[in-house]
């Protein structure tokens, strides 16, 4: 894949989050992550750690808050991983990742109001 294709991913990826389709957010990642899934590899673990947050915001949404918080868990796990990723996209697995987070507290600012 090539450098552009997987930055569009990435893109997309958080459009979709920002817009709901957290479903069609995870696909965007499955795209990069998929074909790599047997790899052992912490960029290929973390970009599953991302689909994993996308998983725990469809769980939310659908009300389902307890199976969120443990797929949450999971994103947790991988995005650890951060600090040990090389890769050119690593400033912009960042910022997703602060991106991730800051919207998981919005969402549950909502849901418990």
């Amino acid at each position: 894949m090539t450098y552009q294709k997987h930055k569009e991913l990435l893109d997309e990826f958080t459009q979709r989050i920002e817009a709901q389709r957290f479903y069609d957010a995870h696909e965007s990642l499955e795209v990069i992550w998929f074909p790599r899934r047997f790899e052992d590899d912490d960029e290929v673990k973390l970009l599953k750690g991302f689909i994993n947050a996308a998983v725990s915001f469809e769980l939310l949404k659908r009300g389902r808050v307890d199976s969120s918080k443990k797929v949450w868990k999971n994103y947790l796990k991988y995005k650890m991983l951060l600090c040990k990723v090389s890769s050119p996209h690593i400033k912009q697995y960042h910022k997703i990742s602060k991106y991730l987070e800051s919207y998981k507290n919005r969402l549950y600012l909502y849901k418990n109001s």
